[in-house]
């Protein structure tokens, strides 16, 4: 069997080690950033119950809140689908809720099709997406994550990122990136 030629190796370890100093560098421009103030939105639970933003928190200061983009998107759907293994081990350390402007008999049907196990809220009806820049004027949503903090009684953003193919948030991507071809045009479905 052939061996890796050395010389690339080298310069791929090198490529690897700048990725990852320039992804600290990102994280502490992140950190560096001005927290947001966040009115305290109302939501809809899936048994259509009023829920606060405030109470997403549960007992913990942190939350990370997904915006996703329903039931209509397989692409969240994936992202989602992640997100059902890592649920307790986020919940652990911070507040985890999914979002979207599906509304709560919509989110419970493909919720409980998909076998999720994490908290998930309805923003229909609201402008959340739009103030929170995960949608446009017209509200056509776009997917990612906020991170919130409560603090003195109020709500501020410290952090967000959006979601698309190949970013840090879902690890098949990294995955189909080891292979020859990469994901080779690959999209997600909803059943295989």
């Amino acid at each position: 069997m052939a061996k890796f030629d050395a010389g690339q190796d080298k310069r791929l370890k090198k490529a690897e080690k700048d990725m990852t100093k320039a992804r600290a560098r990102v994280l502490a421009l992140r950190r560096k950033q001005t927290p947001e103030v966040v009115p305290d939105y109302v939501f809809k639970d899936q048994a259509g119950k009023t829920v606060s933003l405030a109470q997403l928190f549960g007992a913990k200061k942190e939350l990370i809140l997904v915006h996703n983009m329903g039931a209509h998107c397989p692409y969240c759907t994936l992202w989602a689908d992640g997100f059902t293994g890592l649920a307790k081990h986020l919940e652990d350390r911070a507040a985890f809720v999914v979002e979207s402007a599906d509304t709560p008999k919509q989110q419970k049907t493909f919720y409980r099709s998909r076998g999720w196990n994490f908290p998930m809220v309805s923003s229909a009806g609201s402008d959340f997406k739009q103030r929170m820049g995960f949608a446009d004027e017209q509200g056509n949503p776009h997917p990612g994550v906020s991170v919130l903090v409560k603090s003195g009684g109020k709500i501020y953003r410290t952090a967000r990122d959006t979601f698309g193919p190949g970013d840090d948030y879902c690890a098949l991507w990294h995955l189909f990136d080891l292979l020859p071809k990469g994901a080779a045009g690959w999209t997600p479905k909803y059943r295989y």
